[in-house]
Parts: structure tokens; C-alpha cells; sequence
């Protein structure tokens, strides 16, 4: 007799397991000491089913600290290409970058991040695009708790009938507005680097406003 209800045992890669690993580990509720992934991904469009990833950049920060020496930049092959996109983030197809498979890109970037906070600007469109990767790969979504700078940043701003909040803020917006150079804006790595800077400045003006937890921010981005 055939049983319809055993449950489906999936056979993960080991490096899936080792991050899924990560998180058995007590999260950490004390910013100064709270891991956090900056990322950002460059892509052939804006279109979760058609178009791919053809770049990851991502930075490691600790505290007010951004670890350079401990950042992650990947270029990932491609079949789909759209011309015009690249008139924005440079990458050409089959250019001089050292190029990997997409499944190599989610083992790498996996090992990378563990159970850090996810930092992006516009996080669900980034997080998404990831996750439908490891989708193609046969690898369950994202476990990372995610935090997003455009949410964040509305939350430093003032109430009033005579300023109003705008929906969304580029992060273009936010680098003049926290005076952060934009001299690498449209590749993965730099505006991961922007994005870096941004989250910190908003955490300062966050603070101003009481004791911050890690808790505090999920809440607000």
C-alpha cells in the first residue's frame, strides 16, 4: 500500500545544510554585535520569471564597522542578456569578468552570507530575484531575516501637513541626502557600499529616538 501521507525527504546540498546550520544559533538581539549582509544584485531587468541575475555584490558589517577585506563580488553566466539594462550596470555579455554558473553564485553567496540580517535598498526586489535562483536549483528560499534602507529612512522623518513622505526613495535620493560619494553607483558592489553607509547614518538618527534593538528595526523596515 502506497502511503500518500510520508513525508517527501529532499536531498539538500551540503552547503544548503550548512547554512540552514547557521540558524540553530540564538539570534542576537544587541546591534553592536549583529552580523549584517549589504547587498545589492545587478540584473538583465525587472521581471522575477524572465530575467536573471548578472551580478551580487555584498559587504559584511559588524557595529558601525563595514568589512571591506570581507566583501563578496560575483558575475554570473548568462543565456537571457538585455542590451539596454547594460547601458545602466556596464556588464557585457561574456565581458572580461570572470564569469560563474548561477548555481556556483548561490553556493558562494549562501556560504557568505549564514545567518546574517539582509541590508538592501528595495530588499524584495533583490531577495526575490535570489530566491528565484535558488528556486531554478532546486534550494528552498531565503531563512535571512531582511531589512530594507528605503523603509528605514522613512522612519527618520517628521510628520508633518507640510512635508510629505513619499512613497519610495532611490537610493540616488539617499546618497545626496547623506552626502555619500556615488562614484560606483550602478555596479552590485557599489551600491551595496552606498547602501552600507546609508544604513548606518539611518541607524545613528534611529537611535536618537531611544535605545535601538534588532528587534526595533525589523519592525520598521
Amino acid at each position: 500500500m502506497i502511503d500518500f501521507f510520508k513525508k517527501k525527504v529532499t536531498n539538500y546540498p551540503d552547503y544548503w545544510l550548512e547554512y540552514e546550520k547557521s540558524f540553530t544559533k540564538k539570534p542576537i538581539e544587541d546591534l553592536s554585535l549583529v552580523r549584517f549582509v549589504v547587498l545589492d544584485t545587478e540584473t538583465t531587468g525587472f521581471d522575477y520569471l524572465n530575467d536573471r541575475i548578472l551580478c551580487i555584490g555584498a559587504l559584511s558589517l559588524v557595529d558601525k564597522n563595514i568589512a571591506l577585506n570581507q566583501s563578496l563580488e560575483l558575475f554570473l553566466k548568462q543565456e537571457h542578456y538585455n542590451a539596454e539594462t547594460a547601458k545602466i550596470h556596464g556588464i557585457l555579455k561574456n565581458g572580461g569578468a570572470s564569469c560563474i554558473s548561477e548555481s556556483a553564485a548561490m553556493e558562494e553567496l549562501l556560504g557568505f552570507l549564514k545567518n546574517a540580517v539582509i541590508v538592501a535598498h528595495h530588499a524584495i526586489f533583490d531577495v526575490t530575484m535570489i530566491n528565484r535562483a535558488l528556486e531554478r536549483n532546486g534550494l528552498p528560499r531565503l531563512r535571512n531575516k531582511v531589512l530594507d534602507t528605503s523603509h528605514l529612512y522613512k522612519k527618520t522623518l517628521l510628520n508633518s501637513n507640510v512635508f510629505k513622505k513619499k512613497e519610495h526613495y532611490s537610493l540616488d535620493e539617499l546618497a545626496e541626502k547623506f552626502d555619500i560619494s556615488k562614484k560606483d553607483r550602478h555596479t552590485a558592489l557599489g551600491d551595496a557600499y552606498i547602501t552600507a553607509i546609508a544604513f548606518l547614518k539611518i541607524r545613528n538618527r534611529l537611535k536618537g529616538k531611544g535605545q535601538l534593538k534588532l528587534k526595533d528595526l525589523l519592525k520598521m523596515g
